[in-house]
């Protein structure tokens, strides 16, 4: 494990003990897939655009990773973010309500749309403003993140269906499908989509001081405001943020079934997302927090959730199956956990021996 720690610091990026084992994690999964499907590491060429199972993992797990990037920042000021889901499923139906305009909805009385531009333009700006939402509430206003961002999970998908009337908005619009299933340099549109929002968000929170003022803001709230950090608008612009990318992560999704839904888009992705940051090595209660152990809790979760379907196992079963590995993980990542089993296999070596 410490070469997996000192190899990413000569890259530079920083890698402790809580990211490297997912990250083991990670690499474990993919060797299983590598002895157990043949076809894995198979990649082919067509139409300028490069397939196998390796990218179609990170091509599904595009979304996830917008949108676990910006739920970690949220967490390292000592937040949560419950609204994400619903979040996703507003910018995708305004941005295919835009593009499609169907008779049934409020789209087809706006005197503009019909085209990608104001399409995404006005489903990116209603994610932020959602999010500021949120921001307020909490940074503002007081309110408890997790009860703050409650309603606006449960209000934010009543909303969705106010939009779409509850009916799936299907669309044809050639931009849009390039975003859902085109590609560029070879590699999914979304792909490179995803690694722009992470660039973007680990850029503000690592370049300059927003980063260092959230976690100190996570870990002591009060101390941080009496040693002159802006508090409140440091947590409104972390919301902002992580609705903006949560919005961009929507948009992806539609773009890549050609529909919105507004009831299943974004379905239990505000669960996989504080589950991937967390298997990241962010704890819930604040503070320190990482970016690429997001990226690669994303992945693994990804990993996992392909690892179990092409292996057969029912749906059912296969919540068991995640649940567990999880578990795994976790505990791996708890200093006491293996510090307890380091002092029981010593103390089975001195009683045998």
């Amino acid at each position: 494990m410490r070469s997996v720690v000192a190899m990413s610091r000569s890259f530079g990026v920083t890698m402790d003990s809580r990211v490297a084992w997912p990250f083991a994690a990670l690499v474990a999964l993919l060797v299983f897939n590598l002895v157990f499907s043949s076809d894995f590491l198979t990649f082919q060429v067509r139409d300028g655009r490069l397939y196998g199972g390796l990218v179609d993992i990170f091509e599904n797990a595009a979304p996830l990773i917008l949108v676990a990037a910006g739920v970690a920042i949220v967490i390292g000021t000592g937040g949560i973010d419950l609204s994400v889901g619903s979040v996703m499923a507003i910018s995708g139906t305004v941005a295919a309500g835009m593009i499609a305009r169907p008779e049934y909805s409020v789209f087809n009385n706006v005197g503009f749309g019909g085209s990608i531009l104001p399409a995404i333009s006005l489903a990116i700006v209603t994610a932020g403003i959602a999010g500021l939402l949120n921001g307020t509430l909490v940074g503002i206003l007081g309110v408890q993140p997790l009860m703050a961002t409650l309603v606006l999970m449960v209000a934010g998908r009543g909303v969705a269906q106010l939009l779409s009337d509850g009916q799936i908005i299907t669309f044809r619009e050639p931009a849009m499908d390039f975003l859902g299933s085109g590609a560029w340099l070879g590699l999914p549109v979304a792909i490179w989509i995803s690694l722009c929002g992470v660039v973007f968000v680990a850029v503000i929170v690592r370049v300059t001081a927003i980063g260092f003022l959230a976690e100190a803001i996570g870990d002591n709230r009060t101390a941080a405001a009496l040693s002159g950090v802006p508090v409140r608008p440091l947590v409104m612009f972390a919301y902002v943020i992580t609705g903006l990318l949560a919005g961009v992560a929507g948009i992806l999704v539609v773009c890549d079934i050609g529909a919105a839904d507004s009831i299943r888009a974004g379905r239990d992705k505000e669960l996989d997302a504080i589950l991937a940051v967390v298997l990241g090595g962010t704890t819930l209660s604040g503070g320190r927090f990482s970016i690429l152990g997001a990226v690669i809790g994303a992945l693994l979760i990804q990993t996992l959730t392909t690892t179990i379907l092409a292996q057969g196992i029912v749906e059912d079963s296969a919540r068991l199956v995640k649940g567990g590995v999880v578990i795994a993980i976790c505990l791996l990542q708890s200093d006491r956990f293996r510090s307890g089993v380091t002092r029981a296999w010593k103390w089975r070596r001195s009683s045998t021996s």
